[in-house]
């Protein structure tokens, strides 16, 4: 059966830019293991499949590949499947709010589409992120990223490992300059990350310490995925990193994350936090998207 898929690049408005996302309608019909099978002939660090919603109320029911395993819940999927539905949608709106169901749970968007081929959207975080127990040592951190332990940390922030529905290992990173030189070190990368599916997001500050603004890289060969342009997910968990590390007061805090820039694909992650009597209340992803491509695939 031929099937209609769009590419995007999402955290982005210049195609050949972003983070690249397949996704896959008319999906009715396909088994988990097709599903699989057709996230690996695209081979992108994940490929959507829509299909009708459960509940009336909301646009679509999404599951989320990467060549290796399905996700719960993803950010680059989330926002640019928001820009794609928003753009194809019969009422042409400015803008349009609605829920997408993923295993995670209902994840609340909203999406601004900008001409025929481009949009905006940001979502509303399902789940809070929690911190997890077993975060990586920092010399083992900084051998399995190739790196000098001394170039791990700087002021409050140290290795952890946080969850927002998918873990992940942060590690901080001293400067900018170790942040290009880190890369996965073999076997040493697995013993520091541990774990089925082995994730590492590492940062620094962007800008000699600009406040509210971080460059990042993300690798999960654990996944399928060697280096991730854009990480969602990631920086939905990062919000707790942050709570933990950073000096931030009750109010909106807007960060900008920057991502996939070592790559060649610059990726842009916006992250709209707020907290409340000094906790954490509610946390926004937003990015653009833009379309590549359009075909079919015959499953």
């Amino acid at each position: 059966m031929a099937r209609r898929f769009v590419t995007l690049d999402v955290f982005t408005e210049h195609r050949f830019a972003g983070n690249p996302l397949a996704v896959v309608l008319d999906a009715e019909g396909l088994d988990t293991a097709a599903m699989q099978r057709i996230a690996r002939e695209f081979n992108l660090s994940e490929t959507v499949f829509v299909l009708p919603p459960a509940d009336a109320r909301h646009r679509a029911s999404l599951r989320i590949f990467t060549p290796a395993r399905e996700l719960p819940f993803a950010g680059h999927p989330t926002v640019g499947t928001a820009v794609l539905l928003a753009l194809r949608h019969e009422t042409g709106a400015d803008a349009q709010a609605f829920g997408l169901e993923e295993p995670i749970g209902v994840v609340t968007c909203l999406a601004e589409p900008k001409g025929k081929d481009c949009g905006h959207a940001r979502f509303r975080l399902p789940r809070l992120p929690q911190a997890l127990e077993g975060g990586p040592d920092p010399v083992e951190a900084a051998w399995g990223l190739g790196l000098d332990p001394g170039q791990i940390g700087f002021d409050r922030h140290a290795p952890s490992r946080h969850s927002a529905g998918v873990p992940f290992d942060f590690v901080p990173l001293a400067s900018l300059e170790a942040l290009a030189q880190a890369k996965p070190a073999g076997e040493s990368f697995l013993r520091a990350f541990g774990g089925d599916h082995p994730a590492a997001f590492v940062y620094a500050r962007q800008n000699g310490g600009r406040p509210g603004r971080f460059r990042a890289r993300m690798f999960a060969p654990g996944m399928g995925i060697a280096e991730d342009p854009a990480t969602g997910s990631a920086v939905a968990a990062f919000a707790g990193v942050l709570m933990q590390c950073e000096p931030l007061g009750d109010g909106e805090h807007s960060i900008l994350i920057e991502q996939g820039y070592e790559m060649g694909r610059p990726s842009d992650i916006e992250l709209q936090i707020v907290i409340r009597g000094g906790a954490l209340s509610s946390a926004e992803i937003g990015g653009w998207a833009v379309i590549v491509s359009e075909g079919r695939i015959d499953a």
